[in-house]
């Protein structure tokens, strides 16, 4: 077992130059993925990837951001973020 120590550091990013500025919140985009019938344990295709959806992503910061990409899909490769047009029902 890895007993190494978890320290949390406190931080804000009110004042980032990478704060929201859509007016959709993440709630209003995973509702939608849903109501399109992507639901949590449903097989999907990235390509030619097989997948699964495991979740769904509710990040606000950085490249890949559940506004973008609200989709989780465990693959043979690991886990990718994917917005609704990267992935295919099987």
């Amino acid at each position: 077992m890895n007993n190494q120590r978890f320290v949390l550091i406190q931080g804000s990013r009110e004042n980032s130059d990478h704060t929201p500025k859509d007016s959709r919140n993440i709630g209003h985009i995973v509702a939608n993925a849903i109501q399109a019938g992507f639901r949590i344990g449903m097989a999907v295709r990235i390509g030619q990837v097989d997948g699964r959806i495991v979740g769904y992503n509710i990040g606000h910061f950085g490249l890949f951001r559940g506004k973008d990409y609200p989709l989780l899909v465990r693959t043979r490769y690991g886990t990718a973020k994917c917005s609704l047009a990267e992935v295919a029902a099987t």
